[in-house]
Formats: structure tokens, C-alpha cells, sequence
């Protein structure tokens, strides 16, 4: 750690310094919105709705290489089908009379696939990588200030409707008996998850993105059950496994969105094997005890 601080001093390391600010400034947007996710269950809603992130970023580089629209950028297209998708997989699962896996797994599979033909339309080369794996170093001073205004928008929406998202998340029939729109703040909550991990694709890309919206919190709700708590404690998570794992794939070279997840994974395997075990421990301890 001392070493990246010496590092993140100089000069010719602006790159790194910009990764490591988006990393600490994202979490916050990761650690409330991931908690939402966890705690009501929708990571595969989130799934779908990264996958077709894709699409739209396939069709505003399409459009930008063949209409000469340079206006539109990979990350605009990107939020208008992520938005697209949030709506429709809230009113897919809401009101859908068919399968909702089904319903949700064909929006997952097409939204891709439609980015990738979108892609091979396109005349011309370019990396994709990028979208797909994600690269933290390429971000820029732009991103840092889109990532302030995501997380002003995030922290006002969760102030104000705190109780109103919360009563969705736990019981929407007694939100609903309540005279809260229910259905409304679930379609809002989706959209405020697509804009989440539009931002997020920038970091570990789209094929990772579900392991960072849902891992800092999952270890986050292994040491507390309030939904406030949970937030602040997958804030602090999200925040440590961008640290470390920018950290990791800088000094040993190896892909950092892909390091992040790996810190985060390993993380949450250690909590969940750490509370299976310690019951066993104390019961054996407590079985010596009386022994003697």
C-alpha cells in the first residue's frame, strides 16, 4: 500500500490516480444501489438489464460510424437500452403472464445479441473489450465528474424516498395497502439500477458487472440486518476491493476489473466460510467445557 501511494504521486501516473478517485467515488453509488439488489432479491433483473447495455452500445456505434452521428456516444446508447430494459423486465415481472425467467432470459440473450450484430454492421475496427471486461485505467476526468453526479443522484433519490424503497424491498402488498405506489417506486428503483451499472460497465465491463453490484453488499449483510447499515458497510466493502484490486493488477500486471471481482469473490467465500465455521467451534469448545 505504501508503494501505491508513491506511486499515485507522481506525475506520469495521472491514469492511475483517476482509476483509484472512480473507484472510491463509485462505490458509493455500488454499495446503495447492490444493497437494494441484494435485499430484494433482483440480481437477475440487474443481469438482463446489463446485458442489454450492450445492445445500445452496439447501436450508437453503429449509428455514430454509419450516419456520422458523432454526437452520440457508446455510454448515451448504453443508458437509453439499459433504461429500456429496466422498464420493461419491471413491467415483465410485475405484470407478465408468461414465465417470468423466460420473459427475462430472452431480454438478457437478445440485448446482447443485438450488440453484436449492431457491432458487425459497423463498418471499420475497434476494441470491445472495454465494454465487455471493463479496463478502470482508461478512465478519464469526464468520467470522474459523471460519477459525482450519479452519486449526488443516488444519495438524494435514497433520501428521499428511504421508506418508500425500503417498503418495496421488504413488503410491497403492505406498501401497496399503505397508499404507496409500489409499483412505480420498483419501476424507479430499476431505472436507478440501469444507471448504476451503466457506470459500473466502465470498471469491470458488462460480463462482470452483477459480481461488484451484488458482492460488496452480500458481505456487508453478513454483519448486520439493517438496510442503512447494510449500505454503509457495502460502501466501505466496494471501496476496499476496488483499492486492492486496482492495487494487485498494477503491480502485478494483470487486468484490474477482473482483479476486483477475484478480491471480491474470495472476500465474500471468507465471511460465509468464517460463519459456517465458528458455530462448530463454539459448539466443540463448549463441548470440551463440560468434558471437564
Amino acid at each position: 500500500m505504501t508503494d501505491l501511494i508513491q506511486i499515485l504521486t507522481q506525475p506520469d501516473f495521472q491514469f492511475l490516480r483517476n482509476a483509484l478517485i472512480v473507484g472510491i467515488l463509485a462505490s458509493i453509488s455500488f454499495g446503495i444501489i447492490g444493497t437494494y439488489v441484494v435485499t430484494k432479491r433482483i440480481s437477475y433483473l440487474a443481469g438482463a438489464i446489463s446485458h442489454c447495455a450492450f445492445g445500445g452500445i452496439g447501436a450508437a456505434l453503429y449509428l455514430n460510424r454509419t450516419f456520422g452521428l458523432t454526437w452520440l456516444t457508446p455510454m448515451m446508447g448504453a443508458v437509453a437500452s439499459a433504461l429500456a430494459a429496466a422498464i420493461i423486465t419491471g413491467l415483465v415481472s410485475l405484470y407478465a403472464k408468461e414465465r417470468e425467467d423466460t420473459v427475462i432470459g430472452a431480454i438478457w440473450s437478445v440485448g446482447m445479441a443485438a450488440g453484436l450484430i449492431f457491432i458487425d454492421l459497423t463498418p471499420g475496427y475497434f476494441e470491445i473489450s472495454s465494454f465487455l471486461f471493463g479496463d478502470i485505467l482508461l478512465i478519464s476526468s469526464r468520467d470522474i465528474v459523471l460519477v459525482l453526479i450519479l452519486d449526488a443522484f443516488i444519495v438524494t433519490a435514497t433520501l428521499l424516498f428511504y421508506n418508500r424503497l425500503l417498503a418495496v424491498c421488504f413488503d410491497d402488498e403492505f406498501a401497496t395497502l399503505r397508499g404507496i405506489h409500489a409499483h412505480v417506486y420498483y419501476i424507479f428503483l430499476l431505472c436507478l439500477i440501469a444507471l448504476t451499472i451503466v457506470l459500473l460497465v466502465r470498471i469491470v465491463g458488462i460480463v462482470m458487472v452483477i459480481a461488484l453490484l451484488t458482492l460488496p453488499a452480500a458481505v456487508a449483510g453478513k454483519f448486520t440486518t439493517r438496510m442503512w447499515k447494510m449500505m454503509l458497510l457495502s460502501i466501505f466493502f466496494c471501496m476496499s476491493f476496488n483499492t486492492t484490486g486496482l492495487a494487485l493488477g498494477f503491480f502485478r500486471g494483470l487486468s484490474s476489473g477482473p482483479s476486483i471481482i477475484i478480491i471480491a469473490g474470495l472476500s465474500y467465500l471468507i465471511v460465509i466460510s468464517i460463519q459456517k465455521v465458528k458455530p462448530m467451534i463454539k459448539k466443540r469448545a463448549s463441548f470440551i467445557q463440560l468434558q471437564k
